[in-house]
């Protein structure tokens, strides 16, 4: 569910991870560890996490 989330709002909302995590006001390593630890990782050149 965060993964889908996350990426929804890179899409349409935020041009850059940094751009939502500030703008959202959550911690960008912490998001980073949570999604990596189900297996994901953030692809900044297609800004999503696969």
């Amino acid at each position: 569910m965060l993964l889908s989330v996350v990426n929804m709002k890179l899409r349409d909302q935020y041009s850059d991870l940094d751009d939502l995590c500030l703008s959202l006001d959550v911690d960008k390593d912490e998001l980073c560890a949570r999604l990596r630890a189900a297996g994901f990782e953030y692809d900044a050149a297609n800004n999503r996490f696969a």
